[in-house]
């Protein structure tokens, strides 16, 4: 299997299929966060996953300004990476039966998302500066920050009380 399919021959090709894939990754991630949200035990967890999925729906919404400012239609494209990270996320809860055990498991789930998300970002900003889309650049700065800001959080909540709880 190809990682990029074949109709990728310029660096615009490569950055549409970026949008693309970080936008199927951002609906994905909007359907999985309600599952974990359910799952979690530690109100601080809980509470970080229903902040986070309102922040989902504003990058969904982002993403979307982006597509129409570059004139193109808001579509994803399958992204096997963003798939297997929730896959495993949801095998690995399946397993566990203890509380606490979850929520240490869930944390680290969600953060392996945020750290997928900061490097797709990451790439797409510098990409938009080389290509002169600094609104798009400024756009996705804002989410980056909002990436950041979560992996921050579950960091802190791991380390405060999750890890030791587990």
């Amino acid at each position: 299997m190809a990682l990029f399919s074949k109709d990728i021959r310029t660096m615009d090709d490569l950055y549409m299929h970026m949008l693309q894939d970080i936008y199927y990754a951002e609906m994905q991630i909007e359907k999985a966060l309600p599952k974990m949200i359910g799952k979690a035990g530690d109100a601080g967890l809980r509470e970080g996953f229903e902040h986070h999925l309102d922040e989902t729906r504003g990058h969904v919404q982002r993403l979307e300004r982006v597509f129409s400012l570059l004139g193109h239609e808001a579509k994803g494209t399958t992204c096997p990476a963003i798939d297997g990270i929730i896959k495993e996320a949801n095998d690995v809860a399946g397993d566990i039966a203890e509380q606490d055990v979850l929520d240490a498991a869930l944390a680290a789930a969600a953060q392996a998302v945020e750290h997928y998300e900061m490097t797709r970002y990451g790439t797409l900003i510098a990409w938009s500066k080389e290509l002169g889309r600094t609104e798009v650049a400024q756009i996705l700065e804002q989410t980056l920050a909002e990436e950041k800001a979560a992996d921050m959080k579950l960091t802190k909540l791991a380390e405060a009380r999750l890890n030791r709880a587990a």
